[in-house]
């Protein structure tokens, strides 16, 4: 029969594993990037938002209801910040067409909206999301004013994980008309076309 240290021991040795598991469980999600369909290299054909002749544009998809985009929201507004109006930034929430329009009406959509500079609009059925490749929430596009695509991708650096990023920094030099050899990141968050955000949206 085992001991009582014996089986102390063992019940500890069991719970390192579960907890190590579980770090590592959190660690992979944290960092899983989301999936990207087919961006347009050439601004396209559409009514809904204006390419700017004078400044880059900025788009932003979003998910109404996705906790991940708060930090996207948050280097948004940095990011803005640091570029004092040399873009014209958009955010677009996406909404089903079948359902009230106040079901975007979250937090993270007034947060967006309280950024100066930045219009936010729905997407009704994501069809913009649609147009611009945007599969995951807090995908971010900028073009320059001859609707040439400049960037493409996320401007955090993990799901939820707001900070020092990587696009943030190359959307923020090709702005100041540095050059960059980054073109695009990862981008981090729940799948965008979803009535319900979950962990499932990012891709595998």
């Amino acid at each position: 029969m085992f001991s009582i240290t014996a089986l102390r021991t063992s019940l500890f040795a069991l719970w390192l594993l579960a907890a190590g598991g579980g770090i590592v469980v959190i660690s992979n999600y944290q960092d899983r990037q989301g999936s990207v369909g087919s961006t347009p290299e050439q601004w396209p054909a559409v009514r809904q938002i204006s390419l700017n002749h004078d400044h880059d544009t900025l788009v932003m998809f979003a998910h109404p209801q996705c906790p991940c985009t708060r930090a996207s929201v948050e280097e948004l507004n940095r990011l803005l910040a640091q570029c004092r109006g040399r873009i014209a930034a958009y955010v677009l929430f996406f909404k089903p067409g079948q359902l009230p329009g106040n079901w975007t009406k979250t937090d993270l959509k007034q947060s967006a909206a309280a950024i100066p500079g930045v219009t936010v609009r729905d997407d009704p059925d994501g069809m913009l999301a649609r147009t611009f490749g945007a599969e995951t929430s807090g995908y971010v596009l900028l073009y320059d004013p001859r609707g040439r695509l400049l960037f493409r991708g996320g401007i955090t650096a993990g799901r939820g994980h707001a900070g020092d990023n990587a696009g943030e920094n190359a959307i923020v030099s090709l702005v100041a008309g540095q050059s960059t050899s980054l073109q695009g990141t990862p981008v981090y968050g729940c799948s965008l076309l979803s009535q319900s955000c979950s962990r499932r949206g990012a891709s595998q």
